[in-house]
């Protein structure tokens, strides 16, 4: 990878942070051929600290480190997208993005999925979720049975309002479910997208 660390007098370029798997964005940062070089040695994202004139790990005081997954370029050469798998949150004020999250709406089912595992770990009684999973796959299934069937009562309604309810609460249960197996949603949206593929060859 042939980064152009010329292009600015400090020898920095910029490192956009995205989350492989929801593709958020985190946060940006600089690096230098040297931060850069430990990034892909150790597997971990370290950047170089502009007001403490040092690399630094991300997450060195606060453990939330940022695992490294795969580092590209732009067509310029002088600008890095880094996805990373992160341990914690990203802001330091406790968020998983430096940006307003409210503006960011896109993954949010990504986020539930990371509620549902949080409450399903933490074996709280008064968590609808976790008392859920503590009842086993034969409820959960049974539940999002129930939330399909009064999905299709409401279908034959004209009532938008109970219609998009009971859809939301047919999503939520499916994704209990998806977790209770094993797996997530980005599972099933990629067996999607290889039946969109084969589609699109035999065209």
């Amino acid at each position: 990878m042939n980064v152009d660390f010329n292009k600015s007098k400090n020898g920095l370029v910029p490192a956009i942070i995205q989350d492989f798997k929801t593709h958020k964005v985190l946060m940006l940062g600089y690096m230098s051929k040297d931060s850069l070089s430990v990034t892909l040695s150790k597997k971990t994202i370290h950047f170089y600290s502009r007001s403490k004139n040092r690399i630094w790990k991300k997450g060195e005081e606060s453990g939330n480190v940022l695992n490294l997954i795969s580092t590209s370029l732009d067509c310029d050469n002088d600008t890095l997208l880094i996805k990373v798998k992160p341990t914690g949150p990203v802001c330091h004020k406790g968020s998983d993005t430096c940006w307003d999250e409210q503006n960011i709406n896109d993954n949010f089912l990504y986020s539930l999925e990371n509620v549902i595992s949080d409450r399903k770990n933490s074996k709280d009684p008064d968590s609808y979720i976790s008392d859920l999973f503590s009842k086993g796959l034969n409820k959960i299934a049974q539940k999002v049975g129930e939330e399909a069937v009064e999905l299709v009562i409401e279908s034959k309604d004209n009532n938008e309002n109970l219609f998009l309810n009971e859809s939301a609460d047919l999503l939520f249960h499916y994704l209990i479910l998806l977790h209770e197996k094993g797996f997530k949603l980005e599972d099933v949206v990629n067996v999607l997208k290889q039946r969109n593929n084969s589609k699109n060859t035999k065209k």
